[in-house]
């Protein structure tokens, strides 16, 4: 597995006194432009107590390897201020469960606009835990102007690796999130009695299934029921219930191909509504399996106009609270369908996310260093490899091939194109639950390529 070492700079370290939360930031990206330690807001947050509890679960999350747990390193959470709200967010270090709080409705001076780390270290997660009562926390994301003045340098150093797959959940998870419906709410009380409910064994598989206006938990599929694969990676709602408003759950639409069928596990979500803020957590379709293998980008990028579709979609995104699609089409003259593809690529640069509840997309920048990350999409570079050398067979003329035969070291694969099908190991024990197989990709890759080469012979 690829990895990259990722280097936090912060001039000094992230502090809880008299009130006063003030969160030390790393190498970001602003409206302003490129900042050792930007500075993003500057005010109070009337709901200190589920605000530090939210921001603990969040770094907890970024803590914890949840399959085969074993001692590991911690990632600082990533911040995001949009002018409107704050996201914190993080990925577990196995890269099955993401996590994200959004803090809304800002009661201060937003300062800048922009992504960052920002520090959370022992003393604070220490401190997170006794915040309580009614009390505002003053909270300060980035150095104020005294200690950038006085401060010659960065005090506080951290190096962490950061896996591949890590980044590439952060791609995958926007994607499959865009797919889901929102399946079930529950009103306080209820959200309380039902979380309360799930077993604590972290390899448990159950199905949430609507009964009326509640949830009842089933072990086996059931109509209209969404799967929690790992039902103990959810632990960190725990500490959020007493301040919990509803429960929102989300799930593949109904038809989806999140499965060979609906016995099959899929990735699901958990929204928390609290006093001013949300906290989400998505879970992959099995507790052993990250994110990062979904395979749900590598349609969108495989196709040709992706990558520069991307540079110019890229440039018209500004930090705003919610990406409108339809508006970036029209600013940069591409089709909507073309846009999503866009974003799809940029979400492999983290720069995408997606938000369940608002159903739109995000822009953020992540501060890594991704020349140090090679060949995040090995499946798309082996699919490009074939098409490149010849080995893809296509059945009929340009333009009109249906099916393919695909040419490898383990023997001829044949491929149904339009229906993404193969007579591969990998298609034979996925069957499109985690994306297209190389063979399908390179047959597209081939039959886009004849098209064009077909049309421009007619013109």
């Amino acid at each position: 597995m690829t990895q990259a070492v990722q280097a936090y700079s912060y001039a000094g370290p992230s502090t809880l006194a008299d009130g006063r939360l003030g969160l030390s930031t790393s190498g970001g990206t602003a409206l302003s432009g490129p900042q050792a330690h930007p500075r993003f807001f500057s005010g109070l947050l009337t709901q200190a107590a589920p605000a530090a509890a939210g921001l603990l679960a969040v770094a907890d999350v970024a803590l914890t390897r949840y399959h085969q747990p074993r001692p590991g390193w911690t990632r600082d959470p990533v911040v995001t201020c949009d002018g409107e709200r704050l996201r914190f967010e993080s990925f577990s270090a196995c890269g099955g469960v993401y996590a994200r709080l959004d803090v809304l409705a800002l009661d201060g001076d937003v300062l800048d606009r922009g992504t960052t780390n920002v520090d959370v270290n022992p003393p604070l997660r220490e401190a997170l835990v006794r915040v309580g009562g009614r009390d505002p926390l003053h909270l300060g994301v980035g150095p104020d102007e005294l200690a950038v003045t006085t401060l010659d340098g960065a005090v506080v150093e951290k190096k962490v690796p950061l896996p591949e797959r890590w980044l590439r959940g952060f791609a995958e998870v926007q994607v499959i999130a865009s797919a889901f419906d929102l399946r079930a709410e529950l009103r306080g009380p209820q959200a309380v009695r039902f979380l309360r409910s799930l077993p604590r064994k972290a390899s448990a598989t159950v199905w949430a299934v609507p009964a009326g206006r509640d949830l009842r938990l089933s072990a086996t599929p059931a109509p209209g029921g969404v799967c929690l694969a790992g039902a103990g990676r959810v632990a960190t709602l725990a500490p959020l219930l007493r301040f919990a408003k509803a429960l929102r759950v989300y799930g593949p639409a109904a038809g989806s191909r999140s499965g060979a069928g609906p016995a099959e596990p899929a990735a699901s979500a958990w929204e928390l509504e609290l006093p001013g803020m949300r906290y989400t957590l998505a879970v992959s379709p099995q507790p052993w399996r990250g994110f990062s293998g979904e395979g749900a980008v590598l349609a969108d990028l495989a196709t040709d106009e992706a990558a520069g579709d991307a540079d110019v979609v890229g440039m018209l995104l500004n930090f705003d609270p919610a990406v409108e699609i339809g508006l970036l089409a029209d600013r940069s003259g591409l089709s909507t369908t073309r846009v999503r593809a866009a974003l799809t690529q940029l979400g492999t640069a983290g720069r995408v996310g997606y938000d369940l509840h608002e159903a739109a997309h995000f822009h953020r920048e992540l501060p890594y260093d991704r020349d140090q990350v090679a060949a995040l999409n090995p499946r798309l570079t082996a699919a490009r490899a074939l098409a490149e050398s010849g080995a893809v067979r296509l059945d009929g003329p340009p333009g009109a091939a249906t099916t393919a035969e695909v040419t490898t070291d383990g023997g001829v694969r044949r491929v149904r194109i339009d229906e993404g099908e193969c007579t591969c190991p990998w298609w034979f024990d996925h069957r499109g639950s985690r994306g297209p197989c190389k063979h399908v990709l390179a047959a597209r890759i081939a039959a886009r390529a004849h098209t064009g080469i077909a049309a421009e012979a007619t013109v």
